[in-house]
């Protein structure tokens, strides 16, 4: 195609005009209320005013790259808030939040970096905090140093996506109450507790999505046994959908469901957790860990707590490797555990690999009652697949399983730590009825 140079002159021309369009072609410019980037004072004041009247005529705000200075900043209904992306700072000067609303629908937040500047805040407060509003949307940008959660969301339903949240002392993203949350694509790394939390005050529907994110190095700064240290915390929340997500190194979890039923834990990617990678505990009934890789935790999957109503799952197709116990405090059932699962659980097509303890654990103590583990490859365990046959533990069924180096046995009936039987990969279990083995192979 030929391209003549009067042509080529009036496409220049374009572009320097899209560039030279004024901010107020887009929305209402907050330069109009004496907003300015780079001023030394604090603007609350002009801010604020400029937000109520762009939120009453529903239009966007538009703030010019640059630095802002504010604090306490209160969100209408219909509040739209827009910034030239990498460019647009608002730093924290004073109050419980930089951004906040209470009963305000279609809130937006885009192209804005949002900077806590590590002052501290209330406990459980977010530097964006929205309580009671539909419709709302933060994407695309980016909050740094948050005292307290990066964003809070409660009784809100909408979208978070494609946002940078950095170094918040907290959780970057604590969540109560919602309903439906999109939490897509979004990058979190270095939070103090937490990465995202989805939190139900009781136990009941949530429904949100939480895929494809990139989160890392999350800490447990305020100790517990599993409450913080996760990169994704599902808690009290049903039906909730954990997809697809990038996770590195987290102090306990990469993903931690308590009382979390039909929680769904699919495709996603996770190494160096310093406990269970993946987790359903407590409460919970139904939970789905499918097509995940694992490589490096203290233990990889374990749907658990049978003692506790926790039961119904299915775990498929899963590679996991090179765990091992990673904590001088590692409770008695140990580390070092592929897959456990304890009650009305499939365990089928997984490939586990180099696991000190046990390949695959069915069953602790009496906790076990109608596992089924079949088609999976276990390579370089302690033991391949032991089984508990404690008095009062329940029915299993282990067939059509590939083993390969597991040290201490292939299939051994345990009770709690201790092996009880010799290989029942080749010796049967005429002993132990409620147990049924067929067609596994021992390398």
């Amino acid at each position: 195609m030929q391209i003549d140079r009067r042509g080529l002159l009036l496409g220049s021309l374009t572009g320097v005009a899209a560039f030279a369009t004024p901010l107020a072609a887009f929305g209402l410019d907050a330069a109009q209320f004496g907003v300015h980037p780079g001023a030394p004072d604090d603007q609350t004041i002009r801010l604020q005013r400029s937000i109520d009247q762009a939120a009453r005529t529903r239009v966007p705000l538009m703030l010019a790259p640059g630095h802002y200075r504010a604090g306490d900043l209160k969100l209408l209904a219909g509040a739209q808030l827009a910034g030239v992306r990498g460019a647009t700072r608002i730093v924290l000067t004073r109050g419980p939040s930089l951004l906040s609303a209470e009963g305000a629908d279609s809130v937006a937040l885009t192209g804005l970096t949002l900077d806590g500047g590590g002052r501290p805040l209330p406990q459980n407060r977010g530097l964006v905090h929205l309580v009671a509003g539909t419709a709302i949307r933060i994407a695309d940008c980016t909050i740094l140093g948050a005292g307290s959660n990066g964003i809070a969301l409660e009784h809100c339903d909408g979208e978070v996506s494609r946002d940078t949240i950095t170094a918040a002392a907290d959780n970057a993203l604590f969540c109560l109450d919602n309903r439906g949350l999109i939490i897509t694509a979004n990058s979190i790394r270095g939070s103090g507790n937490g990465g995202i939390r989805v939190w139900q005050s009781v136990k009941r529907h949530d429904g949100s999505l939480v895929a494809d994110n990139s989160i890392d190095h999350n800490a447990a700064r305020a100790g517990g046994t599993g409450e913080n240290g996760n990169a994704i915390n599902v808690f009290g929340a049903a039906d909730v959908v954990v997809r697809n997500n990038n996770i590195r190194t987290a102090a306990f979890s990469a993903t931690r469901g308590n009382a979390a039923s039909n929680i769904r834990g699919i495709g996603n990617n996770c190494a160096e957790f310093d406990e269970t990678a993946m987790y359903a505990e407590f409460r919970f009934g139904g939970a789905i860990f499918a097509d995940n890789v694992i490589d490096g935790a203290e233990n990889g999957i374990a749907v658990t707590n049978f003692d506790h109503g926790g039961h119904l799952g299915i775990v498929r197709g899963n590679i996991v490797r090179n765990v091992r116990p990673r904590r001088p405090d590692t409770p008695p059932e140990g580390g070092g555990i592929g897959i456990a699962p304890k009650a009305d659980t499939t365990v089928t097509r997984n490939v586990v690999e180099n696991l000190p303890n046990a390949g695959i654990r069915a069953g602790w103590g009496p906790y076990l009652r109608n596992v089924t583990v079949s088609g999976n490859v276990v390579r370089n365990a302690g033991y391949g697949i032991p089984v508990s046959v404690v008095s009062g533990a329940g029915a299993a069924t282990i067939t059509g399983n590939l083993l390969e180096g597991a040290k201490r046995g292939a299939i051994v009936g345990m009770e709690w730590n201790k092996a009880m039987t010799g290989d029942l990969a080749r010796d049967g279990a005429v002993r132990y009825p409620r147990l049924t083995f067929a067609n596994n192979q021992v390398r």
